[in-house]
């Protein structure tokens, strides 16, 4: 079915409350992008990792919303929550379905991450290939394909790791990317948890697309049992991270490697502090202005 497209560009810091108020609006996605950027795709974020921030000083975020919403409601609607935007700041798109789903295909090719994983959209088919890991992924509402620095610092993580018949616990799962490429290099089972329901629709049609939906439960932060794993990984935000160290440790067996990522480069040394309380061999890694911290819980 064709959308109605809401474009509004904001500076950095009015990023989170802009899309906040979008979503209370009952955006069905928001796609964030570089306002500055020479041309409309560049440094495009289709699927940001949940609690990702971009570094750009202003963004366009683009607002995917039925095709028969009120044009008129919305911007009124908007005006009240975000009352420094102006009017002219809003413009409005018709946008047919097939044309937000190739510009999601014409951005994502095949990646490959580590020795073994590679993430593939939908519409291409993979080689046959015995030693490839095959990820496929459908160009859902929810977050992370592998194209921010984040994901791709934890996805090569987990491609490192000896995961066969293990537990993985992947909090933040987002589009069910992490705990899924798990799945698929020999864990036995995975929990995905996220604060967005949207996000548990999307990796649970990943994983049944991946034909590993029979090993994935996925809960809601307030749902989660804090069932201990033999793998954890948190790919969220340093505050969020720093806040739930307790609970993530209580989440990871004694020995259990972990990872932790969504940290920029200047929030690692505080994190470090705090999750020394309970892990042990922590190193840090980083790509691009990104960081992930990944060790081992305490024996």
């Amino acid at each position: 079915m064709p959308f109605l497209e809401l474009s509004l560009v904001v500076r950095v810091e009015q990023q989170p409350r802009a899309e906040e108020a979008l979503q209370d609006l009952g955006a069905l996605s928001i796609t964030l992008r570089d306002a500055d950027a020479e041309t409309p795709d560049e440094q495009a974020i289709f699927e940001p990792g949940v609690g990702e921030l971009p570094l750009w000083p202003t963004i366009t975020l683009n607002a995917l919303f039925d095709e028969h919403a009120d044009r008129r409601g919305l911007a009124a609607a908007l005006g009240e929550l975000l009352p420094w935007l102006e009017p002219d700041q809003l413009n409005f798109t018709e946008i047919a379905d097939q044309d937000w789903e190739r510009a999601w295909m014409d951005q994502f090719q095949p990646m490959a991450f580590g020795r073994r994983l590679w993430i593939y959209p939908w519409n291409i088919e993979p080689p046959a290939d015995d030693d490839r890991v095959v990820v496929r992924l459908d160009p859902g509402l929810a977050f992370g394909s592998g194209t921010h620095p984040t994901t791709a610092l934890c996805l090569e993580w987990l491609d490192s790791l000896d995961l066969v018949g293990k537990t993985i616990t992947d909090y933040g799962c987002g589009s069910g990317i992490l705990a899924i490429a798990a799945l698929k290099l020999g864990a036995a089972s995975a929990i995905g948890v996220d604060n967005d329901p949207q996000a548990l629709i999307a990796s649970r049609d990943n994983a049944e697309r991946n034909g590993v939906a029979d090993r994935l439960a996925l809960f809601l932060p307030e749902d989660f049992n804090a069932t201990v794993a033999d793998v954890f990984i948190a790919n969220i935000l340093a505050g969020p991270l720093g806040d739930l160290a307790p609970r993530f440790a209580a989440a990871a067996k004694p020995g259990a490697p972990f990872a932790i990522s969504g940290i920029l480069v200047g929030q690692q040394d505080e994190l470090l502090q705090r999750y020394a309380e309970w892990f042990d061999e922590l190193r840090v890694d980083t790509r691009e202005d990104w960081v992930r911290i990944s060790g081992r819980r305490r024996r």
